[in-house]
């Protein structure tokens, strides 16, 4: 193991300690924030709360052309959770806290690095990642930050990730007309009968999707999340309401796509379509600009002497720094099939590479 790692779980046991589960939102500009200035004093830091619980903290050594970005925030703990989720468990071979995996190892990482290192640094911490809710990036991109390239430190198992799907959640509402159940024309005037109805063709059209192919995706991912309506069994459905999600390839039209979902409902008993959140596929652009994107990437992984992984089937913020025209990959410590579960754990092996990784990388740029 790396010799680094006992500073590492030390980073890791405190910002574990930090709750900052999202939702509720409640988080501020003190707590984990004042904890990482502190470990961080010979960077000059600015920390921006953007309202809701979004706060970034910008912290940057040196004149550096790459940012870090590791979101801070972290899902609710679940009942599952065999001991308190805000205290670091270490066994002998894994850390075990909510945010463990997803994704404060790579910030204890970082920070274990940036102690290690002289060299020109930058690291951009965010929370609201889990909201689905990009106010701290969308800030960032907005800003004349003067960066060229960005690494996103969610959980690769220390690979380059150059490609993932996008994403988009939507809000429909279905009317009908309230009576009562023995007539016949309850089959049509239910508006839980047409979100059904909706929702069957929903899902014949998602798997249809199933040929399509880039860079080792292949077709297309769906869910109808939840589906409320209705009053009670002898009573017609006056109105119902679906949230549904979709994660598309980055060769795929997200407009065209929700035109097609859209059109499958019944133009007289839908009332409402709303895309309630979107993020771009990585590499970001049309097929010929996420090519290209993703050949960038590559380039910089390699000369990094990073290993590259397989693209994922899950979103990053990484696609965000793509569509604003900056190189970037998604690199980090841990399995995603850890993050969001019960007894979150990340190994002590990836942590210590991840650590190791991120200070070789810091030590290039001195």
């Amino acid at each position: 193991m790396s010799a680094m790692l006992p500073d590492v779980l030390k980073h890791l046991e405190a910002l574990v300690g930090f709750d900052t589960r999202n939702p509720p939102r409640a988080i501020g500009t003190g707590g984990i924030f004042d904890y990482l200035r502190a470990q961080l004093p010979d960077f000059e830091v600015r920390v921006t709360d953007h309202g809701a619980g979004a706060v970034s903290m910008l912290a940057v050594r040196g004149n550096p052309t790459r940012v870090f970005n590791v979101h801070l925030d972290t899902v609710p703990g679940s009942p599952d959770w065999s001991a308190d989720p805000h205290t670091l468990r270490v066994t002998a071979d894994k850390a075990i806290g909510l945010g463990a995996c997803d994704i404060k190892g790579a910030a204890a990482g970082l920070v274990a690095a940036a102690n290690a290192t002289k060299g020109d640094a930058a690291f951009l911490f965010s929370s609201d990642e889990e909201a689905n809710d990009a106010r701290c990036i969308a800030a960032f991109l907005a800003s004349g930050h003067g960066f060229r390239e960005a690494i996103i430190a969610e959980p690769t198992l220390c690979e380059a990730v150059l490609a993932h799907r996008g994403i988009s959640s939507v809000l429909m509402r279905f009317k009908g007309q309230a009576g009562h159940a023995s007539g016949a024309d309850a089959f049509e005037l239910s508006a839980v009968h047409q979100a059904m109805r909706w929702g069957t063709q929903a899902l014949d059209h998602a798997r249809a999707q199933s040929h399509a192919r880039f860079g080792g995706l292949t077709g297309l991912r769906f869910n109808i999340g939840r589906v409320e309506g209705g009053i009670k069994a002898n009573m017609i459905a006056p109105a119902a309401e679906v949230r549904f999600g979709f994660r598309p390839l980055p060769s795929m039209d997200m407009d065209a796509m929700h035109e097609q979902f859209r059109g499958l409902a019944d133009a007289k008993a839908l009332a409402h379509y709303e895309e309630t959140f979107r993020g771009p596929s990585l590499p970001a652009g049309d097929i010929a600009r996420a090519e290209e994107n993703r050949l960038a990437a590559r380039d910089l992984a390699d000369e990094l002497g990073l290993p590259i992984g397989n693209a994922v089937d899950f979103w990053t913020e990484a696609s965000l720094f793509s569509a604003a025209g900056l190189t970037a990959f998604v690199y980090g410590p841990g399995d995603i099939a850890q993050a969001h579960t019960a007894d979150e754990w990340v190994t002590l092996e990836q942590l210590a590479t991840a650590a190791a990784t991120y200070t070789r990388l810091l030590e290039q740029t001195a």
